[in-house]
């Protein structure tokens, strides 16, 4: 049985139980069984290392609730234990009265070091309980992720592609698919352009399931061989950061990170746009930030003070937050809807000319309709700057595939190809353009208005202006006296 095949068969038979309802339900508690069974393998790893170092391991969790003792106990032939294996209530009881509490107790104590892998694990099910009704559905389910091998790189990887699968189906079918899921193709195009580099610290202020992040870690680990021990170290426990407000995007977000290979994510869950602006300071920000912050909400007055410009758009704080979180030399690539780009209101307005005053705004891609169905329909576009002076002229992308996206014709790697080629070219063409900053200054509406699509206009003298009205004139009364005729012959 494949990977793909073993998730599948989890999902029929989650499916089944009394206490799942929907495929946010069954991945989520999918995600919390994997997650242990991917830590047991972890500390079976670090374990097997630290003898072959000469030193000691100290597991992160007890003895009583490893995954080798509740979950899938072995006899000496490395068979699972009958005799041994909870099943049916005990099983349940088991991870709802003991397991779960003692996960949870890691936020607690150990909140003195939030890098600690203990506190991950706290931190991440602070948020989770077992809904699975079933001690015989969950016994099944365990089963299946126990012949896992999270010890292997190449199922590791392959895990890593199912479990976005998952993270997608989930945010379709429980329409959030913009919270969870930003489409692979124009994550990947991003980071690509973009190129972060070992040492450089990477942030998502609305992270969701964390595809940026995972994106720019798959980028650094490109080249791996290249890099020192402590370039390593810095990209595993040091490069990405980031906060996420809702509590299931959170758990999905850590849990995606640890199964791509991120072992000490810096991800909060925490709404980002609590915090005061004015108190950023320059040790406090980023060298890349890559974004896709929701957009359309409203944010009360209370949120709005934290805020130099004032509104209840939620994007137009979201990008105010990034400004001030990018570091001096920094670059961001940031989501936004059209909205931003041409509306010209007294907020709208002041943070557009912070933009251009202060920050590079290079480059800007327009995206078609349709990259984020089928959780809005709303046409986007991502703002690419830099915090190096202020902007002189902005190079404009409008991608525009043949054939209209819909939820099953996507957004695709070929759509953005010519893109991620032209980027740093700022070549022009019949897709692209470069705007000097006084002309996008005039109304400082940043909307994508492309020369090649503007029509010459044709002037005419009066007189022919006159005649052509006088052949529409005599068309249109022809046209009625032949209606006439036909209802008179009635």
């Amino acid at each position: 049985m494949s990977l793909q095949q073993k998730i599948d068969r989890i999902t029929d038979i989650l499916r089944r139980d009394d206490g799942i309802s929907g495929a946010m339900h069954y991945t989520e508690q999918t995600s919390w069984i994997l997650f242990l069974k991917f830590l047991d393998d972890y500390e079976a790893e670090k374990a097997d290392d630290a003898i072959l170092s000469g030193i000691d391991y100290a597991p992160v969790l007890d003895e009583e609730h490893r995954w080798t003792n509740w979950a899938c106990p072995k006899t000496a032939e490395g068979k699972l234990d009958i005799q041994k294996a909870r099943t049916g209530d005990d099983l349940c009881d088991y991870v709802n009265d003991k397991l779960f509490p003692y996960l949870k107790s890691f936020r607690t104590s150990a909140q003195n070091d939030p890098q600690s892998f203990a506190y991950k694990i706290g931190a991440t099910f602070e948020y989770l309980d077992n809904k699975i009704a079933s001690g015989h559905t969950l016994r099944e389910v365990v089963d299946i992720i126990d012949s896992l091998n999270f010890q292997s790189e190449t199922e590791l990887f392959e895990l890593s592609q199912v479990y976005e699968g998952l993270l997608q189906n989930m945010g379709d079918a429980g329409g959030y698919a913009g919270e969870f899921y930003t489409p692979r193709a124009l994550v990947r195009s991003i980071v690509k352009v973009i190129n972060p580099q070992a040492g450089q610290r990477v942030y998502d202020a609305a992270a969701g399931s964390c595809g940026f992040l995972i994106d720019a870690f798959e980028h650094l680990k490109e080249n791996r061989q290249s890099l020192t021990t402590e370039q390593w170290e810095f990209i595993q426990k040091d490069t990405f950061f980031g906060f996420e407000k809702t509590s299931l995007a959170y758990v999905m977000g850590m849990m995606n990170m640890i199964l791509h290979g991120i072992e000490s994510p810096n991800l909060y869950r925490q709404n980002t746009l609590t915090q005061n602006i004015r108190d950023i300071q320059e040790k406090d920000r980023y060298d890349i930030i890559l974004a896709n912050p929701p957009f359309g909400g409203k944010e009360k007055s209370q949120i709005q003070q934290n805020f130099p410009i004032q509104s209840n758009a939620t994007e137009l704080l979201f990008l105010q937050h990034f400004m001030k979180t990018l570091k001096t030399g920094g670059k961001a690539a940031i989501v936004v809807p059209e909205g931003v780009l041409f509306q010209t209101n007294n907020a709208f307005r002041q943070v557009k000319e912070e933009l251009l005053e202060h920050f590079n705004l290079h480059t800007i891609l327009s995206l078609p309709a349709g990259v984020f169905l089928p959780y809005s329909g709303v046409k986007t576009n991502v703002l690419f700057f830099e915090r190096s002076g202020g902007t002189t002229e902005t190079w404009f992308y409008e991608c525009e595939p043949e054939k209209k996206l819909t939820k099953n014709k996507p957004l695709t790697d070929a759509h953005l190809a010519e893109f991620v080629v032209l980027y740093s070219q700022r070549t022009t063409t019949d897709h692209s353009w470069v705007v000097p900053v006084d002309d996008l200054k005039k109304e400082y509406d940043l909307s994508a208005k492309n020369p090649a699509k503007q029509k010459d206009v044709e002037h005419l003298p009066p007189r022919k202006i006159l005649e052509l009205i006088q052949e529409k004139e005599a068309a249109v009364s022809n046209l009625l006296t032949e209606i006439d005729e036909l209802l008179a012959e009635k």
